[in-house]
């Protein structure tokens, strides 16, 4: 299990590391339009599973989303800590 920040600190090394295989290197260098279109997929089957499916699989698109929301950030060079600011 991983907490919200080792995951972001993970994402950043990843994308640091450029590896052209990762996933994570693959949807960071397709830029922030293709990140906001996977954001937007991911908040709307979030809504869905929250509506008709079950507590675990709203909570695994919740992470899914979590994740989305972390590349966009790392893509804005946003920390935890500027988003923490407005928590």
């Amino acid at each position: 299990m991983k907490r919200f920040e080792e995951l972001y600190a993970e994402l950043k090394l990843k994308i640091e590391a450029n590896d052209p295989n990762s996933g994570t290197v693959k949807e960071f260098t397709k830029g922030k339009h293709f990140i906001g279109k996977k954001i937007v997929e991911e908040a709307a089957e979030v809504w869905m599973a929250a509506e008709y499916e079950t507590k675990e699989a709203c909570a695994e698109e919740i992470s899914q989303l979590f994740y989305h929301l972390q590349v966009m950030m790392i893509a804005n060079e946003i920390t935890l800590e500027d988003v923490y600011n407005y928590l």
